[in-house]
């Protein structure tokens, strides 16, 4: 008979004195109680921190019962642990009086830590645009060099991604806005400052302004000095005509007059009513043509009761 020593594979020492279930606990990621000192914000943070009424309700949901889902933080090379997730949970433990706060410690790249701050945070309410652009600009520019990409200005351009997806795809595909929404917000980077705060202010809306984003840094720098003398912004048509005439070389500071001096026509009797606006009010699941479905049955219920009323 054949022996059969050779089959046998001897274990180690570890392994012969560690339990599974010390062997499952070493591969289970640890939350660690680190202190606030220790946690330093991601660089170039797009969302801002307000301390706000929001804010308020978070530091005493911390007071009465702690912080309920632990921060995400990569090691820093200078000593402590650079905050991926959990910027306002570090915040609200600072005004709850908290020394430390409960942390998951991951070895992530910069490209990687990137995509998922951004993913952790682009659900969130009341992002303002500039936020939004400057985090998907982060995040596309991240999946580029991740999929070994040159950087190109259109990104619809740079061919196809992993399963054949380009990058914008896989960016709508994990936020809350269409691929076109994120084509525009993206554009309002190239905007100057002055510019993107109007965006900010909400004086601009995003589809004007991503149509001002092609105009050229000295051209845009013009059309802040003719908004601030005609006291007025530019429509989307009129965005339009600009962009057009910057192209063929025709925008000057006596065409821009012109377009901006244009009286605006009336708006359409109309409600306009996006998918973020109305995204707040349904479940995360819902497509917008089930919002749509939703909002008419609701329309229904609520005129079919208001004629009962009239009736009586």
């Amino acid at each position: 008979m054949k022996s059969s020593a050779r089959k046998v594979e001897l274990a180690s020492v570890d392994d012969l004195f560690t339990t599974e279930e010390n062997r499952q606990d070493a591969a289970r990621e640890k939350v660690m109680e680190i202190p606030l000192g220790e946690l330093f914000p991601f660089p170039d943070h797009p969302f801002s921190v307000r301390d706000d009424d929001t804010m308020k309700e978070t530091v005493e949901s911390v007071k009465e019962y702690g912080v309920l889902m632990p921060a995400i933080a990569r090691p820093r090379e200078d000593g402590g642990y650079e905050l991926v997730s959990g910027h306002r949970r570090k915040r609200a433990c600072e005004l709850a009086g908290l020394e430390t706060m409960p942390v998951i410690v991951r070895d992530l790249d910069r490209d990687t830590a990137i995509i998922y701050m951004v993913d952790s945070n682009i659900q969130r309410e009341n992002i303002s645009p500039m936020e939004k652009a400057q985090a998907y600009k982060m995040k596309l520019d991240a999946i580029r060099r991740r999929a070994g990409r040159p950087a190109k200005e259109n990104s619809a351009q740079v061919g196809q991604n992993f399963q054949g997806m380009t990058s914008r795809e896989l960016l709508a595909e994990n936020s809350p806005d269409s691929s076109s929404q994120i084509q525009r917000l993206i554009r309002l980077t190239e905007l100057s400052p002055e510019l993107q705060q109007m965006v900010e202010d909400k004086k601009i809306a995003v589809t004007p302004a991503s149509e001002l984003s092609y105009l050229k840094p000295e051209e845009q720098a013009l059309l802040v000095e003719t908004m601030e003398s005609e006291q007025a912004t530019p429509s989307l048509s009129q965005a339009q005509r600009m962009k057009k005439m910057s192209q063929s070389g025709e925008l000057n500071e006596d065409t821009m007059l012109s377009v901006m001096s244009e009286q605006k026509k009336p708006e359409v009797d109309r409600i306009v009513l996006t998918t973020d606006t109305l995204r707040k009010y349904f479940p995360k699941s819902y497509t917008p043509k089930k919002m749509e479905e939703t909002i008419i049955n609701l329309l229904e219920s609520w005129l079919k009761k208001r004629q009962r009323s009239q009736e009586r």
